[in-house]
């Protein structure tokens, strides 16, 4: 059995209509990391839920592509490893399979609130409208300099996955949304990338109560993890940056990671 062999029982719902069914919701998020021969097992308690899968033209593993951007002092990336209160992260990204990009500005501010808005944009580069968007959202979540931090972003990192999107339907009507991603692969512009080919990354969305993955995940021992996409695989690359709070994470399954010297991308800011 393949690792996502039991979503192909699954009915598939289209991308207007998972959105409209799931932004409505009110989310907690919890990521899990573990080994892609653990997925069937997960997978299959969905069987007789009523869980939908998103497909686009017959595919239900679409591809996906991030751009980071960082500040050549690595603000983004500090700001997640030290937790701080009022920390940023931004990124383009780009939809493979369905089409399109957006330029993310994700937030989180003093009453510990993770905002997250994004435009649409030509291409993975950050021109000046970009700059300026990014500018009013750091400014609005209270980041500090603002400005001077969105005049300093620039390429650092990209990944690519492909990603299977789930609606599960739970108690008193409500729902639940699950993504997992697999054949990651990490790019430090400046030193090179790895990829994990054995490992998958589950991230629910739910009500303040656990979702249904949450709780089969629980079931097969597999507990929430600290993790972020960017800052995790920079410090897996980056070993003399500070990373303790992934420590658990890159030694369990970042480290078997080789990591090439690779040329830096022609991806630029006007790109």
């Amino acid at each position: 059995m393949t690792a996502l062999e039991p979503i192909g029982a699954l009915t598939p719902i289209g991308l207007d209509e998972l959105n409209a069914e799931a932004e409505l919701q009110t989310r907690i998020d919890r990521k899990y990391i573990l080994p892609i021969d653990r997925l069937p097992q997960v997978l299959a308690g969905l069987r007789r839920t009523g869980t939908r899968v998103l497909e686009i033209d017959g595919e239900r593993a679409l591809r996906y592509a991030s751009l980071y951007f960082d500040t050549p002092r690595l603000d983004s990336f500090l700001g997640a490893a030290h937790g701080r209160r009022r920390r940023f992260k931004v990124r383009a990204r780009t939809y493979l399979d369905s089409g399109g990009s957006f330029l993310e500005v994700k937030t989180r501010g003093g009453r510990s609130v993770t905002v997250k808005e994004r435009v649409p944009v030509d291409g993975a580069g950050l021109d000046e409208d970009g700059v300026v968007y990014a500018t009013t959202l750091l400014s609005d979540a209270g980041i500090p300099r603002a400005q001077i931090l969105a005049r300093d972003l620039d390429p650092v990192m990209e990944t690519a996955y492909r990603r299977v999107t789930l609606l599960i339907p739970e108690a008193g009507g409500d729902t639940s949304r699950a993504t997992i991603d697999l054949e990651l692969s990490w790019n430090d512009l400046d030193r090179g990338g790895f990829s994990l080919p054995g490992t998958a990354i589950v991230e629910t969305k739910s009500s303040r109560r656990p979702g249904t993955v949450d709780r089969l995940l629980w079931r097969s021992g597999i507990r929430p993890a600290t993790l972020s996409k960017y800052a995790t695989g920079l410090a897996a690359i980056r070993p003399e940056l500070p990373h303790n709070k992934w420590h658990r994470v890159l030694t369990r399954y970042f480290a078997p990671a080789t990591i090439p010297a690779a040329p830096r991308s022609s991806t630029s800011r006007t790109s």
